[in-house]
């Protein structure tokens, strides 16, 4: 157990590290951040929004194909570009800026 959280910090790190990103966030199955580069409120926020748009989302996979889900949710709008990974248990938000 103890390696696979340092293999998650790693990534995390690894994430972070990339060019254009702002902040990385891990959100657990009921939405509360469990990790976050980004200040509080923020990081609140994104939680909470993104955790409702990708249950929204997966429900809609699912409902156009009950076989289908939810793998990957990549939102662009004029300053960020967002990334969500969803996994069972939790939520990968990266946020970068587009431009870089």
């Amino acid at each position: 157990m103890r390696e696979l959280g340092h293999k998650v910090e790693e990534t995390l790190k690894r994430i972070q590290a990339h060019k254009g990103v702002i902040g990385t966030i891990v959100v657990n199955a009921e939405g509360i951040p469990i990790r976050t580069t980004l200040d509080n409120s923020t990081t609140v926020q994104y939680a909470g929004l993104l955790h409702q748009l990708t249950m929204k989302a997966r429900s809609t996979v699912r409902d156009i194909d009950p076989q289908n889900d939810l793998t990957f949710l990549r939102i662009r709008s004029k300053k960020h570009e967002i990334m969500v990974a969803p996994d069972k248990e939790y939520l990968l938000i990266v946020i970068q800026n587009p431009c870089e």
